[in-house]
């Protein structure tokens, strides 16, 4: 066995953790929800990305059950060969009449799903414009395409006109502007409506990754396009956040985009379907999002958010401005960040600091997250604990 490899690889991890760089995975012995168990005692949770609080209900455990009960733990094997079930095929129709779109297609994750969208459709003739803050899987997506790439500083429509014109001028076939629906490092919401100006400009289309969006931004929950009432080309999304906290990713578009993808896409041709349990679980959430229920969810949300926000601010922290219930704690430090986590932990709230890479240098925060499940309570003890902590530290 090379020793030099070995060695480099212990000298790296030494760096990261002198950096105050580790990120450290804490294990939770509870279902996921507002207070769950780590470390052998009850903590309140600010960071999972639970929007709706469906991870833990009872009702998405027993749609789970029930799948799998009657269709198995799996198929053993991809879609094209003999592994479509009709519980997918069922959960592919829910999604995309949830969303308003004509089809959808699965995946095994998210990050599938955005990995898999841009190869089988545009190729070296084409041009893909990319917001600088896009996820890692739309980076990786474009990555894998031959297609030329742009890219336009956040949100900033007069940057994205000009690599627009420089598309065009270049002789792109199609155009393709690539945003997250809600950046989930900062918990802005895309500028959609200003996109759809300029892509109907230069006969552009969109695409919209919705995993922190879907479920609860916009009538019904419909996503980030929804929320600002325009219509985009391809959205992607999660079944793993707001609608039932599990796994799988998706792409609604036409019926014929999706049937080219399910022709093309790698990333659906060469993995495991979805299991039925998540299928299960993932129309279950569906079903609560879109009713009454997801509604009243989703104003309690909205109310959480509201109010966590105006107590940290008069608390004297710094937080990114916004809407959506992503809500960052910005301290600047990576080290602060991590310590001021652990204190947090010790006063009973888990959050989690974060740092370079999944952030950039010098933007060290915590990003904390609200959910529908949260009380006023949680979020009053919460303020609280980072008063204290914040003193400590000399943060606030």
């Amino acid at each position: 066995m090379p020793t030099a490899f070995h060695d480099r690889v212990s000298r790296e991890l030494s760096d990261i953790d002198a950096q105050g760089l580790t990120k450290p995975e804490r294990v939770i012995a509870s279902r996921q929800g507002p207070m769950i168990e780590v470390g052998g005692r009850s903590v309140l949770n600010l960071c999972a990305n639970n929007y709706l609080g469906l991870a833990g209900d009872q009702r998405i455990v027993d749609a789970t059950k029930a799948a799998s009960d009657e269709r198995g733990g799996g198929t053993a094997s991809v879609r094209f060969i003999c592994g479509t079930l009709d519980i997918h095929k069922a959960l592919e129709r829910s999604v995309a009449d949830y969303l308003g779109f004509e089809d959808a297609i699965l995946f095994a994750a998210a990050f599938d799903a955005n990995g898999g969208l841009f190869e089988p459709l545009f190729g070296e003739e084409d041009a893909i414009v990319s917001d600088s803050l896009n996820h890692a899987s739309i980076i990786d997506g474009v990555r894998l395409c031959k297609a030329k790439r742009y890219r336009f500083a956040n949100s900033d429509m007069d940057e994205l006109e000009t690599r627009l014109q420089e598309a065009r001028a270049a002789g792109a076939r199609d155009i393709i502007i690539a945003t997250d629906g809600a950046f989930s490092m900062d918990g802005y919401i895309a500028k959609l409506k200003d996109i759809r100006v300029l892509a109907d400009r230069y006969d552009a289309l969109i695409m919209v990754d919705d995993c922190h969006a879907t479920g609860f931004l916009g009538p019904k929950g419909r996503g980030s396009f929804a929320h600002h009432g325009v219509q985009v080309d391809f959205v992607t999304g999660t079944f793993g956040k707001a609608l039932g906290g599990a796994m799988g990713g998706f792409i609604c578009a036409t019926s014929a985009v999706v049937q080219l993808l399910k022709q093309r896409a790698r990333p659906y041709l060469f993995s495991n379907a979805l299991a039925p349990s998540i299928c299960g679980a993932s129309m279950e959430a569906i079903r609560i999002a879109q009713g009454a229920e997801g509604d009243a969810l989703r104003t309690q949300l909205t109310a959480n958010a509201a109010r966590y926000r105006s107590a940290m601010t008069e608390a004297g922290f710094d937080l990114l401005p916004g809407e959506h219930p992503i809500i960052p704690v910005m301290l600047g430090d990576a080290k602060l960040a991590q310590d001021l986590a652990a204190r947090m932990l010790e006063l009973g709230v888990y959050v989690i600091g974060f740092s370079f890479p999944v952030v950039p240098r010098g933007q060290a925060r915590i990003r904390t997250q609200m959910s529908a499940a949260h009380t006023f309570d949680h979020i009053d003890q919460t303020v609280a604990a980072f008063k204290q902590a914040g003193k400590e530290l000399g943060v606030i």
